[in-house]
């Protein structure tokens, strides 16, 4: 291969033929222009296929009035000098290769991509890692001095834009920015460069980009999150390339491989942001070439199933391992004491459903104990033995920085079931076999020690979902994640938008109620979050160690610790402990509600899912994360049923068999009123409160609250008749406050006696001021609807009856009657009746003569029913009516 100079020969050939790689870029033909610059009797040839951007510009661009010219007007037996720009590469120069072959011919070379084995050899070449093969060619025409016009000018800034990605590529160097204000200099039109690369898309376009992210699958190359997508279609995509961009942008990917079969052959084209993979050389040993950021290639006779294997075979290979043990470690970490009785610790790994604890004197960590080794001790009836006598005090540790190959070593060659990662003497946390396999292979399972009550091995799958946060989250809480990310990588804590806001970002629903979940300290991270902030304030809450951090403008964040939360017993409160994210999550109640989100900056925007969340999001299906989920708390009972009518989804068929053995076994019945009621007034708050009640009868549950509370087909009536009755009252704007629940409670028992009522009430935790009060109400209620349906009432009448009711009771009797004129009664009321006045008031009355006392009551009242019977219609016709009627009343000055 010949050294690299700048000095071109100045030696005519008696054919010069200047070209570049096949699907020609912007790039390829930019450097094709310019090197006509430096060879201008030379013919300029595209080997093959340009991308289709391309192909448009030829037809809106100066480009005609080069030398370009087809293959077959290729003299090949008169070619004496070939100039390639923007590859080296003998496998993409298409038919053009044979004269890459043949000895008489000089070989100049143009190029930015770094060596491959492909290349051929050249007799002169100027190689150089930059930006974009402009930007290598571009001093030579500055050094010979080489004047542009302005349309040339642009074309070449076409290509240095392009191949650096508007200068955002990491592979953009100082050299390209210089090189387009040169070209600026000489005329380069920035428009007609920002036009050319923001081509909108077509229908055809569009549906590829959304096969892509579609098909996007995240794989594990020794800790590296890789992205492989694969689309197929009958026809060639030039700009293939493209959409892959626009994809890795979409949704902030580091590492993508886009695997598309098109006309025969599988194309692939590769971008990574990580040093840690080199796509340039990954295309190369698949028969391609380009960058370490940026590259392609085509695989001819594969299948796309076969691409994929051979490129999975290359990437374990190639890629280079980063994580280390401190990466994939479990923290904080569970011990028992060396003094602990063996039966104690066969406790503590029951509690956790761990297979192994490490053993600690004091702050030291002196051994591990197996749960073979405890089981075996206690068929022996050694429990009350220290577990210092059957540890292993031969077990390895390691270190934070110990590589996998270390890893590898003391799980998998000394068969220990866990190893302690240790730094100056403090134990952080452990790492266990499913750990290292969760980081080796491709589809990494949940540990073990999450397996118990019945969880199953549940994979965890990552999935970069920047793009939709961008889409669904206002831009504050985008900068306030970040912050907030960026603040926890300081403090050495991992960080992550967890919950429903994370689940309704899927559903495409809004919900700005942000939960952040802290391997670390919850409180001090909102703390330091806070700190010097003028626009926020923390509020915490020590016995859970958890913070909520509340911004001037009312948006709040609930910061909390990682914590596990287990049941001494069936309905009793958890018991709280700290833990790490995976058992953080474990804990909750429905797979939807475990997604986690990065927010460290490294990881920002990456999807944590260990329980196929997402995919029950997908089929739309409510399903708990382990069988005794609602033996646990039944109160995820209500929450399965007010979950499936919000969504649209529908309760797994095993978890409804769990609900049907909860109300089996009285799950139920040691459950708190308090915490029953809170869950039926949620219930009774959601839009498709009607449809939740419903499912409840489907499912029997409404005995869980009282054993007589049944719903049939006239029971059914009035809660739609309910239903019907508090959408008129909120959409009517009363401006008085409304519970929908005791509106819903009122409607379930209607059949139920005072004294079942009251018994209702008892369970829900009621106290008994307020349980005496909605038993006198309804009792008041129904004498009014009684009254209400004989006939057509006066709306004086009206207006007694209902004025000391509260508005649920009165919606009550609206959905309740049978009779149009009675419900046109209640509406009348609540529209106009209640808020009628008399023009009379006490002052007026007393100029009236009439000595203040008890007897104004009745005045104001009779004058009352007068305006609303229609009797009086002004303050003078009140006037006429109180000295016919209580004029024996008035004094002498009257």
């Amino acid at each position: 291969m010949a050294p690299e100079r700048r000095d071109i020969p100045k030696e005519p050939a008696e054919v010069e033929v200047i070209t570049t790689h096949l699907n020609a870029d912007y790039d390829a033909l930019a450097s094709m222009l310019a090197a006509a610059k430096l060879y201008p009797e030379a013919m300029l040839v595209f080997p093959g296929s340009q991308e289709r951007n391309l192909r448009n510009f030829f037809v809106e661009s100066t480009c005609y009035l080069f030398n370009f010219v087809k293959i077959k007007e290729v003299p090949f037996d008169q070619v004496r000098r070939l100039i390639l720009v923007d590859t080296r590469q003998k496998s993409r120069l298409g038919p053009l290769a044979a004269l890459a072959d043949n000895p008489h011919i000089e070989i100049h070379a143009y190029d930015h991509h770094p060596d491959s084995e492909d290349d051929v050899a050249t007799d002169f070449q100027v190689v150089e890692a930059k930006g974009s093969t402009v930007t290598v060619l571009t001093p030579i025409l500055r050094q010979r001095q080489v004047q542009l016009s302005p349309d040339e000018a642009t074309i070449l800034a076409l290509g240095i834009y392009e191949d650096t990605g508007n200068f955002t590529f990491v592979s953009t160097t100082p050299e390209d920015l210089q090189a387009a204000g040169w070209l600026l200099s000489q005329g380069a039109n920035l428009s007609l460069v920002s036009s050319m690369l923001s081509r909108e898309l077509t229908g055809e376009d569009v549906a590829l980009l959304g096969e892509l992210i579609s098909s996007a699958d995240t794989i594990n190359i020794g800790g590296v999150q890789v992205v492989i997508s694969e689309v197929s279609t009958p026809e060639y995509v030039p700009e293939f390339a493209v959409l892959v961009h626009k994809f890795v942008d979409i949704d902030n990917l580091d590492v993508v491989f886009a695997l598309a079969r098109m006309e025969g052959r599988v194309h692939l084209v590769a971008r990574s942001r990580l040093p840690e993979v080199d796509v340039g050389a990954i295309a190369t040993a698949l028969g391609g070439g380009g960058h370490p950021t940026a590259a392609s290639a085509t695989m001819r006779n594969m299948t796309l199933v076969e691409a994929r294997a051979k490129l999975e075979r290359v990437l374990r290979t190639m890629v280079n391992p980063t994580r280390r043990a401190g990466d994939i470690m479990t923290s904080p970490v569970v011990t028992t004491d060396v003094n602990c009785p063996l039966g104690k610790v066969h406790h503590l790994l029951n509690r956790y459903n761990l297979k192994a604890l490490p053993v600690t004197d004091g702050q030291k960590v002196v051994g591990i104990i197996t749960r073979q080794i405890v089981e075996k001790s206690l068929q022996h009836d050694l429990g009350d033995f220290p577990v210092s006598e059957y540890m292993d005090r031969e077990a390895q540790h390691l270190e934070p920085g110990d590589g996998l190959a270390r890893v590898e070593e003391v799980l998998v060659d000394r068969h220990q079931r866990l190893a302690p990662v240790i730094f100056n003497g403090r134990l952080l946390g452990v790492v266990t076999r499913t750990d290292l396999l969760n980081t080796m292979i491709e589809d990494p399972v949940i540990p073990d020690r999450l397996h118990g009550n019945g969880a199953g091995g549940r994979r965890a799958r990552t999935k970069h979902v920047t793009g939709l946060m961008r889409e669904r989250l206002p831009r504050r809480v985008i900068t306030i994640l970040r912050e907030m990310g960026q603040v926890a990588d300081i403090l050495g804590y991992r960080a992550y938008l967890v919950g429903g806001s994370v689940r309704d970002l899927f559903l495409r629903r809004e919900n700005l109620d942000l939960d952040v979940v802290v391997e670390g300290d919850g409180i001090r991270l909102a703390q330091a979050f806070a700190a010097g902030r003028g626009d926020a304030r923390v509020r915490t809450h020590r016995k859970f160690n958890t913070a909520v951090v509340i911004f001037s403008d009312g948006l709040k964040i609930d910061v909390a610790t990682a914590r596990l939360e287990y049941y001494r017993a069936p309905a009793a409160l958890p018991t709280v402990e700290m833990t790490s994210l995976k058992l953080d999550l474990y804990r909750r109640d429905f797979t939807i509600n475990t997604l986690a989100i990065h927010i460290n900056p490294k990881r920002y925007g990456t999807l944590v899912d260990y329980f196929d969340g997402l995919k029950d999001i997908k089929q739309r299906a409510v399903r708990v994360l382990h069988n005794l989920s609602f033996v646990d708390d039944p109160t995820r009972v209500l929450r399965a049923v007010r979950f499936e009518q919000r969504f649209g989804f529908r309760i797994g068929k095993f978890t409804e068999s769990l609900i049907k053995n909860a109300l089996k076994i009285d799950a139920f019945k040691r459950l708190s009123g308090k915490r029953l009621f809170g869950e039926f007034k949620q219930m009774m708050e959601e839009e498709k409160a009607l449809d939740c009640l419903l499912r409840m009868r489907e499912l029997k549950l409404l005995e869980v609250f009282h054993p007589d509370l049944a719903v049939d087909a006239d029971g059914e009536r009035l809660l739609e008749s309910a239903a019907e009755a508090l959408a008129w009252f909120n959409l009517s704007f009363f401006g008085k406050p409304m519970r929908p629940w005791l509106l819903y409670l009122l409607a379930l028992a209607d059949r139920l006696p005072d004294e079942a009522l009251s018994a209702l009430c008892l369970r829900l935790d009621l106290g008994p001021r307020r349980r005496a009060e909605i038993v006198d109400m309804r009792r008041r209620a129904l004498a009014a609807l009684n009254r209400l349906q004989r006939g057509r009432t006066p709306p004086s009448e009206v207006y007694r009856l209902l004025k000391n009711l509260k508005p649920e009771f009165q919606t009550f009797i609206m959905a309740k009657t049978t009779r149009d004129t009675a419900k046109r009664a209640v509406s009348q009321y609540l529209t106009n009746w209640s808020r009628v006045k008399p023009a009379l008031g006490g002052e007026d009355l007393r100029d009236m003569g009439i000595a203040p006392g008890p007897l104004y009551k009745q005045i104001l009242n009779r004058l009352q029913a007068a305006r609303l019977d229609g009797e009086v219609s002004s303050a003078e016709e009140e006037r006429e009516l109180v000295r016919l009627e209580f004029g024996r009343y008035m004094g002498k000055s009257a």
